[in-house]
């Protein structure tokens, strides 16, 4: 899994845990909860995101290499 996230990506994961968890505990249980977590919600589907594009594109990869391979063992007709 740590191949599909770069350094910058675990640290934006961290950073906004760290600051959801630091506004739950210094706004409570209060109506800013609910904008806090929907930012929070929204940084976890972009991280969900990134992760799926980058499996996505290593399947393509995969895929593109074994058409080539295939191509270049074809002999011409």
């Amino acid at each position: 899994m740590s191949e599909h996230f770069d350094i910058w990506s675990l640290t934006v994961i961290t950073v906004t845990f760290i600051l959801f968890g630091a506004a739950l505990f210094t706004e409570g249980f209060t109506h800013d909860l609910l904008l806090e977590a929907g930012i929070f919600l929204v940084s976890v589907k972009l991280i969900v995101m990134a992760y799926k594009s980058s499996v996505a594109s290593k399947e393509i990869r995969k895929e593109l290499r074994d058409i080539k391979k295939m191509l270049e063992t074809k002999e011409p007709v």
